[in-house]
């Protein structure tokens, strides 16, 4: 090979070494890291967390709710326990010189007998009283008289006599002071007092 040759040779080499560098990839940029993505464990925990949180919300919202109702219902049990009372202490009132029931107040006996229907512990004392006219020995006969005509009354009705005890005042005790009819006919009662049994009544 002549000198000449060789020289077209190696610069044909040369040349070509040159064109495929100028043709290589460049190399990668190198750039910030991307942000990781939460892992597993990280997701699992906040998974936990919410699905906790949830439950005791709704334990929380439970719990608001039973309170309410038992407080609804401590309420209605205390309602009905002072209507009961009030219906068993109501005064039962006679005509003059009379120990036989009215008609007006056979009504309110009848409530009294539900009442202590629906409360078998529940025992009473019966107190009869008169207005001030009369001897006391008289008075204290009448209201006797009286204080037995509810009780008879009652025990027809279905409550049992050892239930009931009775007792007369005369005229020892008046509700109403004054000498006319108006203090009189308030004074001319039977009057009602729990003696056992009355710490959670019911309504019938």
């Amino acid at each position: 090979m002549t000198r000449t040759r060789r020289i077209a040779v190696m610069t044909a080499a040369m040349l070509s070494g040159t064109t495929l560098a100028c043709h290589k990839a460049p190399p990668p940029q190198v750039g910030p890291t991307a942000a990781a993505g939460p892992d597993a464990d990280s997701l699992r925990r906040a998974q936990a967390d919410e699905a906790a949180k949830r439950a005791a919300d709704e334990a929380a919202r439970r719990k608001a709710a039973e309170d309410a109702a038992a407080a609804a219902a401590a309420r209605d049990g205390a309602g009905a326990a002072a209507s009961a009372r009030a219906t068993l202490l109501a005064t039962v009132h006679f005509d003059f010189d009379a120990s036989d029931l009215r008609a007006d107040e056979r009504a309110n006996l009848d409530a009294k007998v539900a009442i202590l229907q629906a409360n078998p512990t529940v025992a009473i004392r019966i107190s009869g009283h008169t207005d001030e006219r009369g001897s006391d020995e008289y008075n204290l006969a009448l209201g006797e008289r009286r204080a037995a005509a509810v009780k008879a009354y009652l025990t027809q009705h279905g409550v049992a006599e050892s239930r009931m005890e009775t007792i007369s005042y005369g005229e020892e005790r008046p509700v109403a002071e004054g000498s006319d009819e108006a203090a009189w006919s308030q004074n001319r009662r039977a009057e009602f007092e729990i003696t056992a049994g009355g710490q959670s009544l019911k309504k019938p």
